[in-house]
């Protein structure tokens, strides 16, 4: 089944990629066929006529995430209305009926620039193609949101961390929803034909609560403890504060105590329990190259020299933290990253991992992507 992403390069868009890809790198691992062809389109997709028809030609769904939402009133409302005459436009020139999911907003209904061009963009879509979906979206948060730039929740991540308190509305409420749990509805009306309106629930929260929750989240980390991480709520809002501390956050050097008897140091508290293993690898042995969608899961040399490599699913960027056992430093592997750990001395390499959750083999969120070399083209 060929999927079309647009606005691959925004939070949802990338999120949607990334999902996908999932699915397809664990079908690889069972020596499976790969349920989706993925092509993931930017802004600048809608720039260039022929690569937008090129991109929908058999395309079975398209899960329409592109959109403006901040620009000078008069291009807000032409922008998004703009878009979703240019996608129509490319279906029909190549004989193409996909089934489209519209990532609308909660706040179409309003008389906004912005309210009326996605109220615009809704009912143009909804016109020219015979499977539509109106997916109808709160709040968004996520890991990789941008701060500062129509998320409040990143907002507060970035502020908290950089040690400010931010200003708040003391009676303000918020209806969030992670952008997984968004990009999975999208995919599931493709998947299952969902059509017509659909507005997956999102948990109601006052702004004050959601600044303090943040706050906690970022004391327990100073002080190396996990949270309670049962709520899946909580959990994609403490994976989503753990995204902004990278790149600068890790290694996270560990307090020793030492004396006369030896030393010891504290790996990991808190997190309401998990699994704790063990491993020896050997001399110029890499292990790893898979990436989690929801797992918080750390790294910590015991002895040894090694290399730990990360990359954003999808993504181009790698990231590399040289750890010892001579300087216990642990290092948190970021969901929907791709990551690694490689012996890069000449002796065995003696590693502690710890992740949040048991590990259950029929729901292991764990999908094989390696971090260097070949990677799946969209």
């Amino acid at each position: 089944m060929k999927i079309v992403v647009t606005g691959g390069g925004g939070l949802l868009g990338w999120h949607a990629a990334a999902r996908i890809h999932a699915r397809n790198a664990a079908a690889r691992f069972r020596g499976e066929v790969e349920p989706f062809e993925l092509v993931v389109l930017n802004r600048a997709g809608f720039s260039d006529a022929a690569r937008l028809r090129e991109a929908v030609r058999g395309a079975a769904g398209v899960l329409h995430f592109a959109g403006v939402n901040r620009a000078p009133d008069d291009e807000l409302e032409r922008g998004n209305p703009a878009i979703a005459e240019a996608l129509l436009d490319a279906c029909r020139d190549v004989a193409e009926d996909p089934h489209i999911v519209y990532a609308n907003s909660v706040h179409a209904g309003a008389d906004t620039p912005y309210g009326r061009s996605k109220r615009r963009a809704g009912g143009i879509l909804a016109a020219g193609s015979t499977r539509f979906t109106d997916l109808v979206l709160p709040h968004i948060f996520g890991e990789r949101a941008r701060p500062n730039y129509n998320n409040v929740t990143a907002t507060f991540i970035d502020a908290v961390i950089r040690g400010e308190s931010p200003e708040v509305n003391p009676d303000g409420v918020v209806e969030l929803l992670h952008a997984g749990e968004a990009v999975e509805a999208a995919i599931a009306a493709v998947t299952d034909g969902v059509t017509g309106r659909l507005e997956p629930e999102a948990r109601l929260v006052r702004v004050p609560d959601l600044l303090e929750r943040i706050q906690t989240f970022h004391a327990g980390w100073q002080a190396n403890i996990y949270p309670d991480l049962t709520d899946p709520f909580d959990l994609a809002l403490f994976n989503s504060y753990r995204s902004a501390l990278y790149p600068d956050g890790f290694p996270r050097p560990l307090k020793v105590n030492a004396d006369a008897r030896g030393t010891l140091f504290e790996a990991v508290k808190g997190g309401c329990g998990g699994q704790t293993f063990l491993s020896w690898t050997e001399p110029g042995v890499s292990r790893g190259d898979h990436f989690h969608l929801r797992k918080v899961e750390r790294f910590l040399v015991l002895e040894g020299e090694a290399v730990i490599r990360m990359r954003p699913v999808l993504g181009d960027d790698i990231l590399e933290y040289r750890v010892s056992g001579d300087a216990p430093a642990a290092v948190d592997m970021p969901t929907l990253h791709t990551h690694s750990i490689e012996n890069i001395g000449d002796r065995p390499l003696l590693t502690l991992f710890w992740s949040h959750e048991l590990f259950d083999p029929d729901n292991p969120d764990t999908y094989a992507d390696p971090v260097l070399g070949a990677r799946e083209e969209s």
